[in-house]
């Protein structure tokens, strides 16, 4: 099984960019998408549901601006966008399939760079969040949650993170957040698994500020988060940087499990 996910920074413009073309390259069972900046009027048919695939999306009440989706071989059994949170829902932050034998989450978490008003809605996002995911994991014995968390979760997770730690994004209760995701709640960070100190070959993020592409100063944002039964399931990771066609680049992981 192979799950892809990416941030588009916008579909229309990824696809001007190539992405549909590579995505017929990929064998991907499921592609989870972030930040679509559209809503379904925008959509063209192939966005809907590219070749050999079938598309589900949840879209932000607000034009042109944040969105998810899934693309999945399988037909699913339930798709769910509304968790509870109008937060994630009126903002389009959420879209789950559910098939027989998986669960696969496309999320984007809020970012809080814009300023104090938007920091403090990510962290009350963050906290009402929590509990669902904890419930989430007591419901399915196999699932990946994948998306743009705007979270780097250590030190090697971004190129300077000594000049970053009282910038949203890295900020001690950002990073706090996730290990309690992780030691105290019960997913598993699948890129980590098996790369646990991979630092420049793991970022999925750069600025187009300044040169942040070209050398390399990047963060790693992007996630794919699985249940304890997926852990011995992982067989490679890889983040795609040769083409791009976002502001983020695909983050391709390969699972040893059958659908």
């Amino acid at each position: 099984m192979r799950i892809i996910s990416i941030n588009l920074n916008g579909i229309r413009s990824a696809d001007r960019k190539g992405f549909y073309g590579w995505l017929k390259t990929t064998s991907a069972d499921f592609i989870c998408l972030q930040e679509l900046k559209a809503q379904e009027k925008d959509m063209l048919d192939y966005m809907l549901n590219p070749e050999g695939y079938q598309g589900f999306f949840s879209y932000a009440q607000k034009s042109g601006y944040s969105g998810v989706g899934i693309y999945s071989k399988q037909k699913p059994l339930n798709v769910v966008n509304d968790i509870g949170l109008s937060e994630f829902l009126s903002e389009g932050r959420y879209i789950e399939i559910q098939t027989k034998k998986i669960s696969i989450i496309s999320t984007y978490f809020p970012s809080g760079s814009s300023g104090k008003e938007r920091q403090e809605f990510k962290m009350l996002c963050l906290e009402k969040i929590k509990p669902i995911l904890k419930e989430k994991l007591i419901q399915n014995e196999n699932i990946i949650l994948c998306g743009d968390l705007n979270i780097a979760h250590q030190e090697i997770d971004l190129k300077n993170y000594q000049g970053n730690k009282n910038n949203s994004g890295f900020l001690p209760e950002e990073r706090s957040w996730i290990d309690d995701l992780f030691k105290k709640i019960g997913w598993y960070d699948a890129y980590r698994i098996i790369y646990p100190e991979v630092a420049g070959d793991s970022y999925t993020w750069w600025s187009n500020r300044g040169r942040a592409w070209d050398n390399n100063v990047g963060w790693r944002i992007d996630y794919q988060i699985i249940s304890e039964n997926l852990v011995d399931k992982i067989l490679e990771a890889n983040v795609y940087k040769t083409q791009r066609f976002s502001d983020h680049a695909p983050l391709i992981i390969d699972y040893d499990f059958e659908l």
